[in-house]
């Protein structure tokens, strides 16, 4: 099993331009916490899928070897 691509994507955040006015920085910090929020939701998903995956190999396994005389 891989690490799902999610949980290693580089998070993608709002940058101010030159000469920002201030309603750009009020919209570019509401974007940018939005932004981390749906990044943070994104890696704890693939990491929650991950852990999963391998308890489900790890009882798939367990139970063959149950299985074998």
């Amino acid at each position: 099993m891989s690490l799902p691509i999610e949980a290693t994507r580089p998070c993608r955040l709002v940058t101010l331009g030159p000469s920002p006015t201030l309603a750009d920085l009020e919209a570019a910090y509401l974007a940018r916490g939005e932004a981390l929020v749906a990044c943070d939701a994104a890696r704890r998903l693939a990491l929650i899928t991950l852990m999963a995956e391998r308890a489900a190999r790890a009882a798939a396994e367990q139970a063959v070897r149950q299985k074998l005389p």
